[in-house]
């Protein structure tokens, strides 16, 4: 009986050990997760366009199979390429993270500055009338797997990055594991809700039975343009948030402190000019603030270079004429 109860107590400590290390994984998930904030929100504000112009009935399985694939860009190719970073040339992580920082740089700034310069959207060769619902549908799962890649890359990159650097492999494969899987639901999760919003909405309208209902109905379908609106602004001045802070700290580690002292200067000074209490927020307010201002400059400085010079390259090397369409 007493070697039974000594068994019982190793498992239980067993448990309790794998309990933690499964709460540690969540934790250094869940708090990594929240510096991908800007190309998050972006991924879940681009995504509803590629449902644009199927039937309401295609909406969610379109839904579904660039969730899949953002699975598989996530789980399948970024977290071993990441765990052989991490592993082989840790190095190069601050690097990468700064070329990821200075795309969502780019792609914010590109969008702030078509709002004044309203510019032609690039054609592909076809409509979404036209042609074989099933083939376009396929084309548009595509493109939108390969936009997913591009930013699952810059998700993936960031989280490594915010992860502790001591952690074991597995540690760090569970928690990029975790979170990538974590993201996946909460944007796409997002993506459904709000691409059946007005379906939801027209329902509610037509068939509710009180007063209230219908126009609970008629107040999703009018508020939903209105989200989206919302939505797009808030991923624009995260994803240039995010970037510029990304671009800052990385020449801060290369040894180039300006403008990182500067700003940190600023906030803490601004920070002891309130009460003690929003200290907090008013140092993170300031910081973001003039990381913003620095993302957004350094985003309309590499306009040009993308366009004039990046992209006719890429032209020439894969013999596809014309630039990226934005988002």
């Amino acid at each position: 009986m007493s070697g039974l109860l000594a068994l019982l107590d190793d498992v239980a400590g067993i448990a309790k050990i794998a309990a933690a290390s499964v709460d540690d994984i969540a934790g250094q998930a869940i708090k990594a997760s929240t510096k991908a904030a800007g190309a998050v929100i972006d991924d879940a504000a681009v995504t509803p366009k590629y449902v644009q112009g199927f039937k309401p009935a295609r909406e969610l399985p379109i839904v579904g199979k660039i969730a899949l694939g953002s699975i598989r860009n996530k789980l399948l190719i970024l977290l071993p390429a990441a765990l052989l970073l991490s592993s082989f040339a840790p190095w190069l992580i601050t690097p990468l993270l700064m070329l990821g920082g200075g795309y969502l740089c780019f792609e914010g700034a590109e969008k702030v500055y078509h709002l004044f310069k309203p510019h032609a959207h690039y054609a592909d060769g076809h409509t979404d009338d036209e042609g074989d619902p099933t083939h376009l549908e396929a084309e548009k799962v595509a493109g939108a797997v390969k936009t997913d890649f591009i930013l699952s890359a810059e998700i993936m990159t960031i989280i490594l990055a915010a992860l502790d650097p001591a952690a074991s492999i597995w540690m760090t494969a569970g928690a990029l594991a975790f979170a990538g899987v974590l993201i996946t639901v909460v944007v796409y999760g997002a993506v459904a809700l709000i691409v059946k919003a007005d379906d939801v909405g027209l329902w509610l309208a037509r068939v509710g039975r009180l007063s209230v209902t219908r126009a609970l109905g008629r107040g999703i379908v009018k508020f939903m343009p209105y989200l989206m609106t919302v939505l797009m602004v808030v991923g624009t001045a995260a994803m240039i948030w995010v970037g510029g802070s990304i671009v800052i700290h990385g020449l801060h580690e290369f040894g180039v402190d300006q403008p990182y002292a500067g700003i940190h200067d600023i906030a803490y000074g601004a920070a002891h000019m309130v009460p003690q209490a929003g200290e907090g927020f008013v140092k993170w307010f300031v910081t973001a603030f003039f990381d913003g201002i620095f993302g957004l400059l350094a985003g309309l400085l590499l306009i040009p270079i993308v366009t004039k010079i990046i992209n006719p390259a890429m032209s020439r090397v894969t013999g596809r004429s014309g630039a990226k369409a934005p988002h």
